[in-house]
This record gives structure tokens, sequence and C-alpha cells, in this order.
């Protein structure tokens, strides 16, 4: 799976999405629960897009490209690390 090849950061920024809901979220907030600025996040939420994990449905949002995602990532990852 996708998922399995992601690296630790990209992983932690999903499960901080996933903290947030379904979504869409504003990357801001998924920065702020990621406990970083959203300039530092930026070229994490870059690649998550390119590898097709998320998606910008608006300026300034993100959204899970898979429904029920935020669900998988919170069984997968129990705690946001």
């Amino acid at each position: 799976m996708r998922f399995d090849r992601l690296t630790p950061s990209e992983k932690r920024y999903l499960r901080a999405m996933a903290e947030l809901g379904a979504g869409p979220h504003r990357s801001g907030d998924v920065a702020t629960k990621y406990g970083a600025k959203v300039t530092t996040v930026g070229p994490i939420r870059g690649k998550l897009i390119s590898k097709g994990m998320i998606y910008g449905p608006a300026y300034g949002d993100v959204a899970f490209t898979v429904p029920l995602f935020d669900q998988f990532i919170k069984r997968t990852m129990p705690t946001l690390k």
C-alpha cells in the first residue's frame, strides 16, 4: 500500500489531518496540529499531493483523496507522534 512507503514526517502530517476529521481543512490548521509553521510543513504537503494521498480542493485547503481515510489513519497510528 502507498501508506507504507511514506516517510515518518508524511505519516505524521496525515495523522495531524486525521485529528481534524474527514476534511477539507485549512493548511494552517493542519500545521498547528502538526506543531509547526505552514512554511515548514509546506514541502511535506506538496509531497503528499504528488503521491496522491491528499489534494487541494481550494486554495489553502487540503483533503484526503480516499473517503474515510482519516479513520484508517487513526486506527493505524493511534497517537500523533
